[in-house]
Formats: C-alpha cells, structure tokens, sequence
C-alpha cells in the first residue's frame, strides 16, 4: 500500500491550497482517512479526519478553514485549506486505515509529506 500526497505549495497569508492524497496498492477496504502536520522538534499533530459515512473531525486551528473530503471511488483524501496563516506552515502528511483482505485487521499507513509554507 501507497500513498501519494501532493498539493502543498507556498503561499501569502490569505491564500487556499488544496492537498490531495491518492491510495494504492493492494485495497480491500480503507476506514479513516487523516492529515497530520509535523515539524522538526515537535510532535506529529492531527488536523482533520474523515470516516467512510462521511463523519469528519478537526483540531481547533483548522475549524471553519479547512475542510477534508474524500473519493471513495478513487480511494483519494483531500485537505481544502482556506484563508491560510503563517501558523499553517508545516508539513502535511496523509494517512489512511487499510484492509488488505475483507477478513483481516485495518493498518494504518502514512504517505510521504507535503510542504504548505504562508508567508507574510
């Protein structure tokens, strides 16, 4: 299994950028899809989620900014981040809870990360 983040950029206090996270591999079924952000020194912290029904959960700093979706059929997670602050900058990492077979336990499996850096 695969993860393939992108979407991260630089830009000006204000601005939106939208990440995306593609899944591959051998997929029988994917539970939660997330994003964290990390940065050198501190530890990893969750940003938002979203359940297969659709049920999603943030942190405080990304309520009424960003929102997470997902593709079911494309087995895709996005992260739309609006009215970006220089307090966003970080690296963004996807994740996504995969089952490998219909009987066996979900895995959680982390993609590489994106850059998202607002300057002022």
């Amino acid at each position: 299994v695969q993860l393939q983040a992108s979407g991260g950029g630089s830009v000006q206090v204000g601005g939106s950028l939208r990440l995306s996270c593609a899944v591959s591999g051998t997929i029988s079924s994917i539970n939660v899809m997330g994003w964290y952000r990390q940065a050198p020194g501190r530890q990893r912290e969750l940003v938002a989620y979203i359940r297969p029904t659709g049920y999603t959960s943030y942190a405080e700093s990304a309520k009424g900014r960003f929102t997470i979706s997902r593709d079911n059929a494309q087995n895709t997670v996005f992260l739309q981040m609006n009215d970006l602050k220089p307090e966003d900058t970080d690296e963004y990492v996807c994740t996504a809870d995969v089952r490998t077979t219909d009987s066996g336990p979900a895995q959680r499996y982390w993609g590489q990360g994106t850059q998202v850096t607002v300057s002022s």
